[in-house]
Protein backbone atom coordinates (compact mmCIF):
# COMPACT_ATOMS: atom_id res chain seq x y z
CA UNK A 1 0.00 0.00 0.00
CA UNK A 2 2.47 2.63 1.14
CA UNK A 3 6.19 2.87 0.45
CA UNK A 4 6.01 6.58 -0.22
CA UNK A 5 8.53 8.94 1.37
CA UNK A 6 6.96 11.37 3.84
CA UNK A 7 8.83 14.33 5.32
CA UNK A 8 7.46 15.14 8.77
CA UNK A 9 8.20 18.67 9.97
CA UNK A 10 7.38 18.88 13.67
CA UNK A 11 9.23 20.51 16.58
CA UNK A 12 7.38 18.66 19.35
CA UNK A 13 9.25 15.42 20.18
CA UNK A 14 6.15 13.51 21.31
CA UNK A 15 4.19 14.46 18.20
CA UNK A 16 7.16 13.59 15.97
CA UNK A 17 7.49 10.16 17.58
CA UNK A 18 3.77 9.48 17.18
CA UNK A 19 3.69 10.55 13.52
CA UNK A 20 6.84 8.60 12.62
CA UNK A 21 5.75 5.46 14.49
CA UNK A 22 2.29 5.49 12.92
CA UNK A 23 3.53 6.13 9.40
CA UNK A 24 6.39 3.64 9.57
CA UNK A 25 4.05 0.96 10.97
CA UNK A 26 1.76 1.65 8.01
CA UNK A 27 4.61 1.15 5.53
CA UNK A 28 5.72 4.69 4.78
CA UNK A 29 9.36 5.72 4.75
CA UNK A 30 9.82 8.86 6.83
CA UNK A 31 12.35 11.59 7.21
CA UNK A 32 12.13 14.19 9.93
CA UNK A 33 12.87 17.87 10.39
CA UNK A 34 12.26 20.04 13.44
CA UNK A 35 12.88 23.45 11.86
CA UNK A 36 11.68 25.13 8.68
CA UNK A 37 15.17 25.57 7.26
CA UNK A 38 15.95 21.91 7.91
CA UNK A 39 12.70 20.91 6.18
CA UNK A 40 13.56 22.86 3.04
CA UNK A 41 17.05 21.32 2.88
CA UNK A 42 15.74 17.79 3.48
CA UNK A 43 13.04 18.18 0.82
CA UNK A 44 15.50 19.48 -1.76
CA UNK A 45 17.87 16.61 -1.02
CA UNK A 46 15.37 13.72 -0.91
CA UNK A 47 12.27 15.09 -2.77
CA UNK A 48 9.58 13.34 -0.69
CA UNK A 49 6.17 12.35 -2.00
CA UNK A 50 4.46 14.27 0.80
CA UNK A 51 5.43 16.89 3.38
CA UNK A 52 3.48 17.16 6.63
CA UNK A 53 4.39 20.67 7.81
CA UNK A 54 3.82 22.03 11.27
CA UNK A 55 3.07 25.72 10.88
CA UNK A 56 4.58 27.05 14.10
CA UNK A 57 8.28 26.20 14.02
CA UNK A 58 11.46 27.70 15.43
CA UNK A 59 13.35 29.75 12.85
CA UNK A 60 11.32 30.14 9.69
CA UNK A 61 7.71 29.05 10.14
CA UNK A 62 5.84 26.52 8.03
CA UNK A 63 4.34 29.15 5.73
CA UNK A 64 7.78 30.56 4.88
CA UNK A 65 9.19 27.04 4.45
CA UNK A 66 6.32 26.31 2.05
CA UNK A 67 7.15 29.44 0.03
CA UNK A 68 10.77 28.29 -0.25
CA UNK A 69 9.70 24.81 -1.36
CA UNK A 70 7.39 26.28 -4.01
CA UNK A 71 10.20 28.56 -5.25
CA UNK A 72 12.62 25.66 -5.83
CA UNK A 73 12.40 23.73 -9.07
CA UNK A 74 13.04 20.35 -7.35
CA UNK A 75 10.35 20.81 -4.71
CA UNK A 76 7.75 23.09 -6.32
CA UNK A 77 5.33 20.25 -7.08
CA UNK A 78 5.53 18.34 -3.79
CA UNK A 79 2.24 17.96 -1.93
CA UNK A 80 2.58 19.94 1.32
CA UNK A 81 -0.05 19.56 4.03
CA UNK A 82 -0.35 21.88 7.03
CA UNK A 83 -0.21 19.80 10.21
CA UNK A 84 -1.19 22.20 12.93
CA UNK A 85 -2.90 22.76 16.25
CA UNK A 86 -4.38 25.94 14.77
CA UNK A 87 -7.92 24.65 14.37
CA UNK A 88 -10.07 27.72 14.84
CA UNK A 89 -12.77 28.60 12.34
CA UNK A 90 -11.10 29.97 9.21
CA UNK A 91 -7.65 28.46 9.88
CA UNK A 92 -8.07 25.68 7.30
CA UNK A 93 -9.05 28.20 4.63
CA UNK A 94 -6.19 30.51 5.61
CA UNK A 95 -3.63 27.72 5.20
CA UNK A 96 -5.09 26.59 1.87
CA UNK A 97 -4.96 30.21 0.67
CA UNK A 98 -1.29 30.34 1.76
CA UNK A 99 -0.61 27.53 -0.71
CA UNK A 100 -0.82 24.34 1.34
CA UNK A 101 -2.38 21.41 -0.51
CA UNK A 102 -4.28 20.24 2.54
CA UNK A 103 -4.80 20.56 6.26
CA UNK A 104 -4.70 18.15 9.20
CA UNK A 105 -5.43 19.46 12.68
CA UNK A 106 -3.69 18.30 15.85
CA UNK A 107 -4.19 16.43 18.00
CA UNK A 108 -4.71 13.79 15.34
CA UNK A 109 -7.11 10.89 15.39
CA UNK A 110 -4.77 8.08 14.30
CA UNK A 111 -7.14 6.25 11.88
CA UNK A 112 -8.17 9.59 10.32
CA UNK A 113 -4.52 10.66 10.14
CA UNK A 114 -3.53 7.47 8.31
CA UNK A 115 -6.47 7.82 5.91
CA UNK A 116 -5.58 11.46 5.21
CA UNK A 117 -1.91 10.67 4.54
CA UNK A 118 -2.92 7.83 2.21
CA UNK A 119 -5.31 10.12 0.33
CA UNK A 120 -2.74 12.92 0.01
CA UNK A 121 -0.12 10.45 -1.27
CA UNK A 122 -2.56 9.01 -3.81
CA UNK A 123 -3.45 12.52 -5.02
CA UNK A 124 0.19 13.65 -5.18
CA UNK A 125 1.70 14.12 -8.62
CA UNK A 126 4.09 11.26 -9.32
CA UNK A 127 7.63 12.40 -9.84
Amino acid sequence: MAGELVLIVEDNDKNMKLFRDVLQATGYETIAATRGEEAVSAAIERVPDLVLMDVQLPGIDGVEALKRLRANERTAGITVVALTAQAMQGDRERFLEAGFDGYISKPVDVPDFIASVKRYCEEAPSG
